[in-house]
């Protein structure tokens, strides 16, 4: 193999190994830290968007605003697991995580009250694009009652 070709052939492999431990790289886990700032934002963003449906349910009914806001409540209670993975339990994200231990521990009540929230959240986006004020008012108090659940068994009061 002449000089040149052999040259550029280890070349080649040593881009092609760089370029795959880069990717490897770049696929690992985030730092707890950072979970614990999405996890934090995440629920920021539903308490926000609580919030607005029920200044609608208590005021002016807005239709198209209590949609919005329930479907993205729906979006994120149906994807919360990504949200509490091993060795977020207790640090520090925009604030230190309010998270019990016990969260983390008892995996099967937690994936049942994640479930009722994700099922109230989906109800509460279908029964809003129909509108009707007092079906909307019982299943936001439905949901409003999942998160508290959650709430009162697995994270730390204030």
């Amino acid at each position: 193999m002449p000089t040149l070709l052999r040259i550029a052939s280890i070349t080649a492999c040593t881009l092609a190994i760089a370029a795959a431990s880069t990717a490897a790289n770049a696929q690992q886990a985030p730092k707890p830290e950072q979970v614990i700032k999405w996890r934090q934002s995440a629920f920021q963003v539903v308490a926000w968007n609580t919030g607005r449906i029920k200044a609608s349910l208590d005021g002016s009914y807005n239709k198209d605003e209590v949609l919005k806001a329930a479907a993205t409540i729906a979006a994120i209670a149906s994807n919360l697991s990504p949200l509490f993975p091993a060795g977020t339990e207790q640090g520090k994200g925009w604030h230190e995580t309010g998270a019990k231990p016990e969260l983390f521990k008892e995996t099967q009540k937690v994936g049942e009250l994640a479930s009722s929230f994700s099922k109230e959240a989906s109800e509460l986006a279908r029964v809003a694009a129909a509108g009707d004020t007092a079906v909307v008012k019982d299943q936001f108090g439905k949901l409003t009652r999942s998160c508290k659940a959650c709430h009162d068994d697995f994270r730390a009061k204030d």
